[in-house]
């Protein structure tokens, strides 16, 4: 039974500013991998394939554990995992400050770290799509600022930290900061609004129970016998390669062009601060006329990016490139969990969003590694990025001809 009066106030905020400090340090930490890269590199002599493969592990195990939380956040809420993510998280940060040996890093990044970040957004991303309907482009565009607020703040602040510390010492510090940060914003986490018996979009109170609060929409079951499903996790796929590409070679690109280590960190943080408009802007674009047009439009920005790339020798260039596609990349990722929302429902929202991001961690775990290969064996970045044109372009058309689902199943 609805009451006549709205809540005085509405608990989705809370959800809203937890989840944005939550995403602030861990994708912060995630994007600081290109720039422990060049230490790695120097102290122990390593391949940057070798290297670069710890990282595609990192989010081939972020991909897996991302259909696991999913699931446990669409019975569960997103609390328990979230706290469990972040412990891990903070503890293989403290660990790779003790890496001597290759099996090292892969463990305590690749698979520690990876479980952690898997851990993380996923749920934050499928809680807010259960917490706010009209305006859920919008409020997935704030969270996924703090992504981008962490692109832009940590790798200067870890560059910093490794020039008066050393690396080793700079993963311990920002491995207490995720225990710290992470461990207590996941306390005010809430899985829908049904809860606390109010409704989505700061909506009148509801005497209802849990279970009644929950949002219809298509089954897992129903959603991968549609096409849809498949062409948004090829999309996901091909979007994530060059992303996570960018991400994790970027600054030793820029190093490679003679640009100093600080000035290669600012153009990954660039990239991290462009994103912010990007998010924000593509959010809102998305609950007015629709997240696959969003998606287009971001696609299509992504592939004027990459050709900017082929031409960028010089670091007001690279500038350039950081922007264009720091704008394209923000709100790509903020489009995710709307689409799937937007074409599927929220009832399982969390498994078939894990789902569809899995397929693009396989993407991002094979771009960086691919990217590291073809510097070993050609001595250039430029065949990497030049794939990254080709692939950007395939996942646009996709994005181009993908339509509503029209069917409406049955309801037993």
């Amino acid at each position: 039974m609805t009451r006549d009066r709205k809540p005085s106030f509405f608990y989705g905020y809370v959800v809203v500013v937890a989840a944005f400090c939550i995403q602030v340090v861990a994708w912060g930490i995630f994007v600081t991998f290109g720039i422990f890269f060049n230490p790695l590199l120097v102290e122990f002599g390593w391949s940057r394939a070798t290297i670069s493969g710890a990282a595609s592990l990192c989010m081939l195990i972020i991909g897996f554990v991302s259909i696991i939380v999913g699931r446990l956040t669409d019975r569960f809420g997103p609390r328990g995992t979230v706290l469990v993510s972040g412990c891990l998280l903070g503890l293989g940060c403290l660990l790779m400050s003790q890496v001597n040996t290759i099996w090292q890093l892969y463990l305590f990044y690749g698979v520690m770290v990876g479980i952690g970040i898997g851990g993380v957004d996923v749920p934050l991303l499928s809680t807010i799509a259960r917490w706010f309907v009209r305006r859920r482009g919008i409020m997935s565009g704030i969270i996924k600022v703090g992504a981008g607020v962490g692109m832009l703040i940590m790798p200067p602040a870890v560059n910093w930290l490794i020039s008066l510390y050393a690396w080793r010492a700079s993963y311990f510090i920002i491995g207490i900061i995720a225990l710290v940060v992470i461990v207590s914003a996941a306390q005010f986490l809430k899985r829908d609004p049904g809860l606390i018996r109010q409704l989505p979009d700061c909506g009148e109170e509801l005497e209802v129970s849990h279970e009644s609060s929950v949002d219809g929409g298509f089954s897992l079951q129903e959603a991968i016998h549609a096409k849809q499903f498949w062409m948004i996790c090829v999309i996901f796929l091909l979007g994530l390669f060059c992303s996570r590409t960018i991400v994790v070679h970027i600054a030793p690109h820029a190093v490679d062009l003679g640009i100093s280590t600080t000035n290669a960190a600012n153009v990954l943080a660039a990239i991290g601060g462009t994103s912010i408009i990007g998010r924000l802007i593509m959010g809102s674009m998305s609950d007015r006329l629709g997240s696959r047009l969003a998606i287009t439009t971001c696609l299509l920005v992504l592939i004027v990016a990459f050709l900017w790339l082929q031409l960028a020798r010089e670091l007001w260039m690279l500038y350039l490139f950081a922007s264009v596609y720091g704008f394209a990349h923000g709100g790509f990722f903020t489009l995710m969990s709307p689409w799937v929302a937007e074409l599927f429902g929220t009832g399982s929202h969390g498994v078939i969003f894990g789902i569809v991001f899995f397929s693009g961690t396989i993407g991002g775990t094979i771009g960086p590694v691919l990217a590291g290969h073809i510097f070993d064996i050609a001595y250039s970045y430029q065949p990497a990025f030049l794939v990254c044109v080709i692939l950007s372009l395939m996942a646009f058309m996709l994005a181009l001809f993908l339509r509503p689902i029209t069917h409406v199943r049955e309801k037993g």
